[in-house]
């Protein structure tokens, strides 16, 4: 393609942005636990973005990285024995969050957050658990609509790609410090009503200062 026609093809045809995922950490204060990813998104056909109104369908990838015979064993519970070294092949679904993005010409940054769980009883929150160190392998599937101006002036609408998509390496201590400032030294788990009511009547009854010592005595007794 000579350079005049280079030339002339920018800025025409739709639309195709294109992400990346360049950081986490979690949201400081926040009145439930958050994380918050930093996105870096491009438009590389040169058309100037009015707006995306975007969703994001976030995936654990089990398969991205490498287990220790210790780390296999507590990961049974989702993908069965520990029968190689890599527990499964299929994706963990974890979020599906949303996000509105600004008018940007070429490329910009926006803020992905996404509310998180310490529900032990949740897949994602299992495998999270039962990771020692290292990074979570993530895959954020993009979807929505981008909102420009045709060569008419006139606003347009075109849905994401169906292909856009970004592979992150999340640090798991970016969780572990969102864990640790929102349920310092501690976690939760969900109960029926019957059972929180059997066990308050046991700490009551035997005069125990918590839910956590009736729970320690209970395993005691094993």
């Amino acid at each position: 393609m000579s350079a005049q026609a280079e030339h002339d093809t920018v800025g025409t045809g739709i639309p195709e942005p294109e992400f990346a995922v360049t950081s986490a950490a979690h949201l400081a204060f926040a009145a439930a636990p958050t994380m918050v990813f930093t996105v870096h998104a491009t438009e590389p056909r040169g058309r100037d973005v009015q707006s995306m109104a975007l969703t994001a369908q976030v995936m654990i990838d089990p398969a991205r990285r490498g287990y220790d015979p210790e780390t296999r064993d507590r990961l049974a519970e989702l993908f069965g024995p520990p029968a190689s070294g890599t527990p499964s092949t299929q994706g963990l679904a974890w979020a599906r969050v949303t996000a509105q993005v600004a008018a940007f010409s070429g490329s910009t940054t926006f803020s992905l957050e996404l509310p998180c769980t310490y529900d032990l009883e949740v897949a994602a929150t299992k495998y999270f658990y039962a990771l020692p160190d290292g990074f979570v392998p993530l895959s954020f599937h993009w979807g929505g609509t981008v909102f420009y101006r045709g060569t008419d002036g006139r606003l347009q609408v075109v849905p994401v790609p169906w292909r856009a998509s970004a592979q992150f390496r999340m640090p798991l201590r970016a969780r572990r410090a969102m864990i640790a400032e929102h349920y310092p030294r501690g976690g939760w788990i969900r109960v029926s009503e019957e059972t929180l009511g059997r066990l308050n009547a046991r700490r009551a009854g035997r005069g125990l200062p918590s839910f956590d010592a009736c729970l320690e005595e209970l395993l005691d007794d094993r």
